[in-house]
């Protein structure tokens, strides 16, 4: 057969055809990654233009009680600028109303039109002009590096030895051996930006120990698969935080003031992070290395840090979908709060755990402890 192939070009032509056509029905069957069609949120969409990206966010006037429960929200959809109202009315739900969309041109300070503004104040800050008041910049710039910080409400020093000297509460039940993998040994396209182990967090001071990454073995597994879905369409995993020890979540909840608690864990619960089957993590480009733009920034604690928050732009929500879409295929679960944080499907099945990172001893992946 070889032979007669060798000897008939047309006959070895068809036969090329035909096994390209088999390799194209069987992605990744020999070596590559299958790039999963139904896993995109629709078309991916353009980048919004890098002049008018520090412009996106929101806008208010923090300083005053009256107005602490409305913002503005500047954000871009289907190729226009959009100005949303965002009231609270002191509820975690927050409603917002459409006051206007404006054609995209020429970047602020301009005018978006009849008595919309955009400009710079004196200072060089952002400002919204809107019913004849004035509007200061709420949010970060989409390039930000440093973390939105809260005030303590004690000092981290303190907190930490209390909560070193204090014990996980007592559950009840039977409950699977815990099976800790460290995640940077799983694959080389998972990166690591652990920010509690640096003041670039939202107390600003360093909370880990080690900058280090850990999940129960089948939620790693399923990371993993997640992940594997993600790098044919150009993108890696970056993990900010996975397992984190209990006496951590106690540290969170007592420096955090009441109106932040919607963002961190009760102690007297305990965490699915501490159990080991929840992961905070973004993407990243593959071929920059870079972090991808998302409509709001980690450990953010505001709106902008809900799934469904409709500012940003819409490559920004583009992407969030697109890493809610992935973690979501492989029995993960979205925070209600937090676009960012994932559950695994079976968290209740492992216990409360409070060993520190310094005490995990990792080989090949599996870890343990001392």
């Amino acid at each position: 057969m070889i032979q007669g192939i060798r000897n008939n070009p047309q006959r070895a032509f068809r036969s090329r055809v035909l096994l390209l056509a088999v390799l194209a029905v069987l992605p990744g069957t020999f070596g590559g990654k299958a790039q999963d069609s139904t896993l995109p949120p629709g078309p991916k969409p353009p980048d919004l233009p890098a002049d008018w990206k520090p412009w996106i966010g929101e806008y208010g006037s923090p300083s005053s009680p009256a107005l602490a429960d409305l913002a503005y929200v500047v954000a871009e959809k289907d190729g226009m600028i959009w100005l949303l109202e965002r009231r609270t009315n002191g509820s975690d739900a927050p409603h917002y109303r459409t006051v206007d969309k404006f054609t995209l041109r020429a970047a602020p300070p301009s005018d978006l039109g009849r008595e919309y503004q955009l400009f710079f104040s004196s200072s060089h800050e952002r400002l919204l002009h809107l019913d004849d008041a004035d509007y200061s910049k709420l949010t970060p710039d989409a390039n930000a590096t440093q973390q939105v910080l809260i005030k303590p409400v004690k000092p981290i020093a303190e907190l930490r030895a209390a909560a070193l000297a204090a014990n996980p509460p007592k559950e009840q039940g039977a409950f699977r051996k815990p099976e800790l993998v460290e995640l940077a040994t799983l694959d080389s396209a998972i990166h690591l930006e652990i920010r509690y182990a640096t003041t670039n967090d939202f107390l600003g001071t360093a909370v880990y120990t080690q900058a280090r990454a850990f999940l129960q073995k089948p939620a790693a597994e399923a990371l993993v698969r997640a992940l594997h879905k993600l790098q044919p369409l150009g993108y890696g995993l970056l993990i900010h935080d996975a397992y984190r020890p209990w006496y951590v979540t106690k540290i969170f909840w007592d420096a955090t003031p009441p109106e932040g608690k919607i963002f961190v864990a009760d102690p007297s619960q305990g965490s699915r992070h501490n159990r080991g089957c929840a992961v905070d993590l973004t993407l990243y480009d593959l071929s920059s290395g870079k972090p991808i733009e998302m409509p709001g920034t980690y450990d953010e604690m505001s709106p902008r840090s809900f799934p469904d928050y409709p500012g940003g732009t819409s490559l920004q929500r583009w992407h969030r979908d697109l890493l809610r879409r992935a973690m979501e295929s492989e029995s993960f679960t979205v925070y209600e709060h937090e676009w960012w944080h994932f559950d695994y499907q079976d968290w209740h099945d492992y216990p409360i755990l409070n060993i520190k990172f310094e005490d995990l001893h990792s080989g090949r992946g599996l870890a343990s402890a001392n």
